[in-house]
């Protein structure tokens, strides 16, 4: 009886102690559950985020834009950069880092090493041929001009690729333009602007890599610095030509006020596009009225413009500043606008003629010039003064796409 208690006692010890053996290793594990869950999920997400975004990558045809900037390695190196060094940058894209936004998308403003950057993120998902905006982010990473702003680089790493632009501080053109005072803007610095407007279009047209053709010159798309010095931007609507094509046919993409109507019928983007686009600039300068400007009749910007200029009467629709400030240029300035806004492209001059003309000005205050193309530039607007009395075919045209 003893050795059978004793045994007892003895078995009772041992599950007692396997319990309590049970109860302290699950206590374990489940304390080890519970401090290493949250550690778990951390890296479980980081890895499914790292992987969306290299999917995204991918998807954005990253490779691809290796390939074609890896020629340069100071490009390649710099050009492409990482979503959460944006997310950085901007501090998790913070609503109060947003500094402007428009169709396109939202505008941020970050740090990025050491350097103030403006960082473009698409608003809204649409069908986009990812190759095309490949080989233009190529382009505009080797374009560099002063009156062009600067792309940095971008991101492939989100669902819609972000861009990275070097960040101008004092606002847009139009900004400064349209402010509720009788002052704005002096003559001064709307024509230095527009000769400087007209340089960077030249060079996106004639002296880039491959001919760049921006597609959507207004005045909300030019950036002033703290000099004024004037520098396009959003280049979401550009597209690059072959070096061997005058024009490429494409989707209907700008801003009605500012398109050109040629393009808008056909869809034959050429370089007189963007011409019609800085004519239309240039009468907004002259004008100082926004292109949603309306008559009684209904009557346009442009074709009010083209009418009262027919008629002598431009006095009508000119900016009183300009009149005070401007003297003897304004009417050639206007004759100049005159010209970029023909309906038909091959009747406009192109950009290289336009800049020739106007730096002319600048220099000798007067049209006469000894240069070739300037002069070529003088006998168009001689013609222009002489067909603007009974140009009424092209005026009802151009009413009619616009009704």
């Amino acid at each position: 009886m003893p050795s059978f208690r004793f045994l007892n006692l003895f078995a009772s010890s041992r599950l007692r102690s396997l319990f309590i053996g049970l109860g302290v290793g699950s206590g374990t594990i489940l304390l080890l559950i519970a401090v290493g869950a949250p550690f778990l999920s951390r890296k479980m997400k980081v890895r499914k985020l790292k992987r969306m975004r290299q999917t995204f990558f991918n998807q954005n045809h990253g490779l691809l834009l290796q390939r074609l900037i890896s020629q340069n390695a100071d490009i390649s190196e710099r050009m492409i950069l990482t979503l959460p060094v944006l997310e950085k940058a901007t501090n998790n894209f913070d609503r109060t880092r947003e500094v402007g936004g428009g169709g396109h998308g939202i505008v941020y403003k970050g740090i990025l090493n050491l350097e103030v950057v403006a960082i473009k993120k698409s608003r809204i998902i649409v069908d986009r041929e990812i190759n095309d905006f490949i080989n233009e982010v190529a382009i505009l990473s080797q374009i560099n001009h002063r009156n062009v702003v600067k792309l940095i680089g971008c991101c492939l790493e989100t669902e819609v690729p972000l861009l990275v632009y070097e960040f101008i501080s004092n606002g847009s053109l139009d900004q400064h333009l349209h402010v509720d005072e009788p002052i704005s803007l002096s003559w001064k610095d709307r024509m230095r602007i527009a000769v400087e407007v007209a340089r960077a279009l030249t060079y996106l047209h004639s002296a880039a890599t491959v001919p760049v053709f921006h597609r959507d010159i207004k005045a909300c798309n030019i950036l002033l610095d703290n000099q004024l010095t004037a520098k396009i931007s959003d280049f979401g609507a550009s597209r690059y030509v072959p070096i061997n094509q005058t024009e490429v046919t494409t989707a209907v993409q700008g801003t009605i006020g500012h398109l050109d109507p040629e393009y808008y019928y056909t869809g034959h983007l050429t370089d007189k596009s963007d011409v019609f686009s800085f004519g239309v600039l240039v009468i907004e300068l002259l004008t100082r009225k926004r292109t949603t400007y309306r008559t009684d009749q209904g009557d346009s910007l442009v074709l009010h413009f083209a009418s009262l200029l027919r008629k002598g009467q431009l006095v009508g629709i000119l900016d009183p500043q300009v009149l005070t400030e401007g003297g003897g240029e304004v009417m050639e300035v206007a004759l100049l606008a005159g010209m970029c806004t023909r309906m038909t492209g091959q009747d406009r001059p192109t950009m290289r003629e336009v800049e020739m003309g106007m730096e002319n000005w600048r220099v000798s205050k007067k049209l006469a010039s000894h240069d070739t193309a300037s002069s070529s530039l003088v006998s168009q607007m001689a013609e222009h003064r002489m067909i603007a009395t009974g140009d009424m075919e092209e005026s009802s045209i151009q009413y009619s796409m616009e009704k």
